[in-house]
């Protein structure tokens, strides 16, 4: 989460329905309105720049894409820098705003960018970290690192929560003093350090190690690629797109125009309500059916996952 230097500064970050978290500065960040109405008297004055977004462009074209987008951030920087205290976006994989994605070059023209104006870098890789997009952490297949790096979810496994904030020397630095001066940065919470979710993070990174779950992944996401290929030449399939084991299929009214279906007809609930009748778990976002698996999952279960994935489709599409 961006620390204001001031009242009056403030946090820039990507928007594109965009969820960082739901206590008041997290919300200040993200882009939700279903989340941020509510609260918008409470929240700090951000600024906000579109994402990058390589929806229904082929993968080559990804990074020109985002270079055109990477225009609005650099003058949002320029304009801004004196009175920002961060940067915080989502490093490749706009998870809640419907798994749009972005290639890794804008993370390392946004770190330089960042340097140049003296800005600080917040990389949010709560759902895309540990080996989710193909290496262990997201930002690595950019080949930079962020200022703070937001870490949680697959650190534990999902067995018990915990979080954490990484950042670096220089700034952890700024806070460490003589114990008279009270310079300390005294944040925590209730259960901050639980000593059993941190027993089952070393435990799990302990698995990560010795099971080369990142050689297993990359393994699982090349099945996924392959067994979603075919969905793209379904009439109201508008997009697949996939950075490493996180794969969506984003269904459309009109292929050609890419115009979406009307969020009011629930066509996801109805991929849902099947998928949970055949024993498997599908979460539409809206219109965009998503896999994010287990690393535990079997060839067998991603295939399982695939067949009810169409299956879903044609039930959900039948009366476009």
């Amino acid at each position: 989460m961006a620390q204001c230097r001031e009242a009056a500064e403030a946090a820039l970050s990507h928007h594109h329905q965009r969820l960082h978290g739901e206590t008041l500065g997290a919300l200040a960040v993200g882009d939700v309105a279903l989340y941020t109405d509510t609260y918008r008297s409470l929240l700090l004055d951000v600024i906000k720049v579109p994402a990058p977004d390589g929806f229904g462009l082929p993968r080559e074209q990804w990074v020109e894409q985002a270079r055109a987008r990477f225009a609005e951030m650099e003058r949002a920087l320029a304009r801004h820098a004196d009175e920002l205290a961060a940067v915080i976006v989502e490093p490749l994989i706009q998870c809640a705003g419907g798994m749009r994605m972005y290639p890794p070059e804008y993370l390392t023209w946004l770190r330089e960018a960042c340097d140049r104006h003296g800005v600080q870098l917040i990389f949010d890789e709560i759902a895309v970290g540990f080996g989710r997009t193909g290496t262990l952490f997201a930002c690595e297949q950019a080949g930079v690192r962020p200022d703070y790096l937001c870490l949680s979810k697959a650190l534990t496994g999902g067995y018990l929560p915990l979080s954490v904030v990484m950042t670096t020397d220089e700034i952890y630095a700024a806070f460490y003093d003589d114990y008279e001066t009270l310079k300390a940065f005294l944040h925590s919470h209730s259960y901050t350090g639980n000593p059993l979710a941190c027993a089952a993070a070393l435990a799990t990174l302990d698995i990560f190690e010795q099971d080369d779950v990142i050689a297993a992944n990359r393994h699982k996401a090349a099945l996924m690629g392959r067994l979603a290929e075919p969905l793209r030449d379904h009439p109201h399939v508008g997009d697949v797109r996939q950075t490493g084991m996180v794969l969506a299929i984003e269904m459309v009214k009109d292929k050609s125009s890419l115009t979406p279906y009307d969020f009011r007809e629930r066509r996801g609930l109805r991929v849902f309500r099947h998928a949970i009748s055949r024993g498997v778990m599908l979460r539409p976002l809206g219109n965009v059916i998503y896999w994010m698996p287990p690393y535990v999952i079997s060839d067998e279960e991603l295939a399982l996952v695939a067949e009810v994935t169409r299956e879903g489709l044609e039930i959900a599409t039948a009366d476009a």
